[in-house]
């Protein structure tokens, strides 16, 4: 450097030099690169990629959609894994295994072995999934390379999604190939007539779905007791409508249509859930409810793809409070719930189940507008002749001894099914303690009902109210539009189509 010559100057120049001896040394091809190459008959590099990313949930059904495809005549695949320092927080696609030089990971990247990840699905069922890795696959002697990789949480909420990259030198075969998996992935759903629910799990970056299989217990139609005429309504709207879903549909009558179940606590709203789920084969149910009321745009998906579907939202009020009243924020949640029931085609069966033990507080945006809750049923507390039907029903398998039972059904006037079946519980409990311990069954007497009472009543007001035992004035009123002409609550049909 002569004194005429500044140092940014000599910096200037010195990196030219330097990027002269890189642009003329000769980048080493990796053994990878090398062996897609060859499997591609051609230069990676100038063929084209197409790639598709699905939902979290949907992890399953890419593998079993990619397992079926490569089951097909004339199919065939081998899977290779990569080994690479860190390949899950690199992002890493197609481009860059068959970069030469080009990328900062096309040296590093190696075979290795395959990454699995364990999903469990319905019982014991445990399904093996790709996370990351290579097919190298042959379609009647064509070749093609599929990538797969799985959601990938260190990168951030916004890639927390399955991903499928496809490269062939032929772009309608890539193309065709998607098609083909994304086909499969709706024939072979795993949640597809399965109890299933979606609920958060914090992993890195926030928030994840969850997807959990429930096996609901089976509910008979004499499980369920309900004032004359209440279960045949819900039957026909809930059942009826799938079963002649091909016929209102070739009449231009909407399938699609919610049913809202509101009464005080214990009433049996639940219950009757279970029942039609159970009556409805081969249907898949959604349940949503606590934490997993923030997935609803989700699980509208999810219902659309898999149906026939039935979604359960239990306690609807939590996010579907009238707008305007003091002191309620307007939710978020509630205008997705909204946009989602309306969003649906009226000729996808979908059936939406709203339940509520505050109807009077609900949006009547929801509660009152055809087209979302078609159907709103009160389940009201149980009278006598329904108590004594509770009683026996809740005493199987006891041996029930109770003389003056006429005794016990006018005391729980004002009592839920669900206290009912905590009496005959409780009752039994002592049964059992005073009993000898040689007899198979539990004899319930006179006293064992006495007993149990006192217990559940012990306490007060508020023992009584969380144990389901409801005083006159305590029942939820209405959701808007359902009072009768005596302003009495009754079930509201509105008409549909």
């Amino acid at each position: 450097m002569n004194e005429r010559t500044s140092p940014e100057e000599f910096g200037l120049l010195f990196k030219r030099f330097l990027d002269d001896i890189v642009n003329r040394a000769e980048v080493p091809e990796g053994v990878l690169l090398k062996r897609l190459r060859e499997h591609l008959g051609g230069e990676p590099m100038r063929m084209p990629v197409i790639s598709e990313e699905f939902e979290r949930f949907q992890q399953p059904n890419l593998q079993v959609a990619m397992d079926a495809y490569l089951e097909r005549p004339g199919h065939s695949a081998e899977l290779i894994g990569l080994a690479a320092e860190n390949k899950r927080s690199w992002g890493l696609g197609l481009s860059d295994f068959v970069s030469r030089g080009t990328s900062p990971y096309s040296l590093r990247l190696a075979e290795g072995p395959v990454d699995w990840v364990n999903f469990h699905l319905d019982g014991d069922r445990v399904l093996q999934v790709v996370q990351f890795g290579l097919y190298l696959i042959r379609v009647d002697g064509a070749p093609l390379i599929a990538f797969v990789s799985g959601p990938n949480d260190n990168m951030g909420p916004g890639r927390a999604r399955a991903r499928i990259e496809v490269m062939a030198a032929d772009r309608t075969l890539a193309q065709r190939f998607i098609s083909d998996i994304t086909n499969l992935m709706g024939e072979r759903n795993v949640y597809r007539g399965k109890t299933v629910s979606l609920g958060p799990q914090q992993f890195g970056f926030g928030p994840q779905t969850i997807i959990t299989f429930h096996r609901l217990p089976a509910v008979a139609r004499d499980d369920v007791i309900l004032p004359s005429g209440v279960l045949e309504r819900i039957d026909r709207h809930a059942i009826s409508f799938s079963e002649h879903a091909q016929q209102l549909t070739a009449a231009g009558r909407p399938v699609k249509r919610g049913l809202l179940l509101y009464g005080a606590p214990g009433t049996g709203k639940t219950l009757t859930i279970m029942y039609l789920a159970g009556r409805m084969k081969g249907r898949t149910v959604l349940l949503t409810t606590g934490r997993g009321l923030g997935f609803i745009s989700s699980v509208a998906q999810m219902a659309r793809i898999l149906a026939p579907s039935t979604v359960v939202v239990e306690d609807v009020d939590l996010i579907a409070q009238e707008r305007g009243m003091p002191g309620v924020q307007t939710q978020p949640l509630l205008f997705e719930l909204l946009n989602e029931m309306d969003g649906l085609r009226d000729d996808v069966d979908v059936l939406f189940v709203l339940t509520t033990n505050r109807p009077d507080i609900l949006e009547p945006a929801l509660a009152a507008r055809p087209g979302r809750v078609d159907l709103a049923i009160p389940l009201p507390l149980p009278d006598a002749d329904a108590r004594r039907r509770l009683f026996a029903l809740y005493a199987r398998g006891l041996d029930f001894r109770v003389n003056d039972l006429d005794k016990f059904i006018v005391r729980t006037e004002g009592a839920s099914p669900a206290y009912i079946k905590e009496l005959l519980r409780k009752a039994a409990v002592f049964g059992a303690i005073e009993g000898d311990g040689a007899s198979e069954t539990v004899r319930v007497t006179d006293k064992h009902l006495d007993l149990a009472m006192d217990e559940l009543t012990e306490g007060g007001r508020l023992a009584e109210r969380i144990a389901g035992f409801t005083r006159p004035g305590d029942e939820p009123g209405p959701p808007p539009g359902a009072m009768g002409p005596s302003g009495f609550p009754t079930a509201v049909t509105r008409r549909l189509g």
